[in-house]
């Protein structure tokens, strides 16, 4: 039921009609002031996480986007900056806040996580705490302690094999929420469709509100 209310609500952009006005605003409202880290990582979809940031910052959210190296190669981290208000995490050792080390800054009063999109390597990374690149780090240094979202977006073959199927149960495991891939067009004309396709913004904020609700209730 919420998931569906708040999908509405972010399709009519935020302004819903005065009946479901009163729910919508309780459940809306989740996001207002809180810290929270939009990792991106290096997939086709990652021109998505925009309109992800965007639907973010309008609920209210203060977003700050870490980004992989293989992200900056689709899109400019100037993109990201530009609408979140923040420069755009890339380096572990950037020396912008003195003696505390990137991770550990970007972490410090957290509220929320959310990896969109979540390729295959990004998800072993964090089954496994992997911790060699900003992106990683930062996610062993939150692990367990914020809510965190993963949406994942792959190849069909890929998303099947057993192996990210595995490292999703273990990070399901460990409390972290999975929004689903759908199944759709995908980025290549020669794949065709298939599961694997990253969910829209509107459908993966609205799943973290859904959550979110679920969990004050």
């Amino acid at each position: 039921m919420w998931f569906d209310l708040i999908r509405l609500v972010l399709w009519l952009g935020g302004k819903p009609y005065p009946r479901m006005a009163e729910n919508a605003e309780r459940v809306m409202n989740q996001l207002e002031g809180k810290k929270t880290v939009l990792a991106v990582s290096g997939g086709i979809a990652a021109f998505k996480a925009l309109g992800v940031l965007r639907l973010l910052k309008q609920q209210g959210a203060d977003v700050y986007v870490v980004m992989t190296d293989h992200a900056a190669e689709f899109m400019k981290p100037a993109s990201f900056a530009m609408h979140s208000g923040h420069p755009v995490s890339l380096d572990q050792f950037a020396p912008a806040h003195g003696w505390q080390m990137e991770h550990l800054a970007l972490a410090q009063g957290t509220d929320l996580a959310l990896v969109a999109p979540a390729t295959a390597n990004a998800i072993a990374k964090l089954a496994t705490g992997i911790a060699d690149d900003l992106f990683s780090t930062l996610f062993v240094a939150l692990a367990q302690r914020v809510p965190t979202f993963l949406a994942p977006a792959m190849n069909p073959l890929m998303y099947g094999n057993a192996v990210v199927q595995a490292h999703l149960d273990t990070l399901r495991g460990r409390g972290v929420q999975i929004i689903a891939p759908r199944y759709g067009q995908l980025a290549s004309t020669k794949e065709g469709e298939g599961v694997g396709r990253l969910a829209e913004p509107e459908e993966i904020v609205a799943e973290m509100l859904a959550y979110l609700q679920r969990v004050d209730a």
